[in-house]
């Protein structure tokens, strides 16, 4: 594992893969994913994604029951595990429960954990909106993200220290985990035409959050983010139709993404063919960001 001595780290628990195709590489058989803010939109699509790859997935959601039927068509549809779960991510005993009891129940072991969960900032400019809901913003946006590493990286420096399953057995084929936090473009700009500071602030701050627990986690775990644009998804739909015309002028794509042209992005993640990126954010946003 990583550590300090004298000023200086040490580094002696990272290994490369042992395969050599691109498709192996990729696969993610026999692992097990937890993905937040998985109900509908990007979570969802990410599970789906997961679950096509060869993984067990628990999704989690906040309100939308609907979760419940999406995770069993998730287990018919591709032959895996799929179980859903009400989760309140404000709440570190509740995250830290959750994932000892998903855990438990998916063969003793965590790979990846996908923090995903986030709402967005529609009061407008920052005096005139609610105290209360900026912090209804960072405590579920930023809050939520740290609780879940944490809980998260318990298990990946216990699976990677002791070589074993939460009841002892040897685990198979685990080298580090990998977490992945939804961050945004929001995170590196100030949007227009809408206002939304405290969006704003909360996505830079996981993107921040997930350099440095790069370093902490080095010697058990990856840690990224995927900062996306302008998406179709439930998240957006306060935002008026001059609102996103401003968007598709501004997005050298022209058009929002689907939520389809993510999914890429959080399997390299994901798997084994990610295993020497770690502290990296990637922009998925049609080019918003590039001029």
């Amino acid at each position: 594992m990583a550590s300090m001595k004298g000023g200086k780290f040490t580094h002696n628990a990272t290994e490369a893969p042992t395969a050599d195709r691109v498709l192996p590489l990729f696969s993610l058989k026999g692992k097990t994913a937890i993905v937040s803010g998985a109900g509908a939109g990007i979570g969802l699509g990410i599970a789906q994604g997961f679950a096509e790859a060869g993984a067990n997935v628990a999704i989690w959601y906040n309100s939308n029951n609907k979760a419940l039927d999406r995770a069993a068509d998730i287990e018919k549809t591709y032959g895996v595990k799929c179980k859903a779960y009400q989760v309140d991510i404000t709440s570190y005993e509740a995250v830290k429960d959750a994932i000892d009891k998903i855990v438990s129940e998916f063969d003793g072991r965590l790979d990846i954990f996908v923090a995903n969960s986030g709402i967005a900032w529609e009061d407008g400019p920052s005096l005139d909106g609610k105290v209360e809901n900026y912090e209804r913003v960072m405590r579920t946006n930023v809050d939520g993200t740290f609780y879940s590493a944490r809980a998260a990286g318990l298990h990946w420096r216990r699976q990677k220290k002791e070589g074993t399953t939460v009841d002892g057995r040897k685990l198979e084929n685990f080298k580090s985990g990998s977490f992945i936090a939804t961050a945004s473009i929001s995170g590196h700009i100030a949007n227009i035409p809408q206002l939304q500071s405290p969006y704003n602030a909360s996505k830079a701050a996981v993107i921040h959050l997930c350099k440095s627990l790069s370093v902490e986690f080095v010697g058990f775990a990856r840690v990224n983010s995927i900062s996306p644009g302008y998406i179709k998804t439930e998240i957006s739909l306060f935002c008026s139709a001059e609102t996103k015309e401003v968007w598709h002028d501004r997005t050298p794509m022209g058009r929002e993404g689907e939520v389809s042209e993510l999914v890429g992005a959080y399997l390299y993640f994901a798997s084994d063919a990610s295993t020497f990126t770690t502290g990296a954010d990637l922009l998925v946003d049609g080019g918003y960001c590039a001029p």
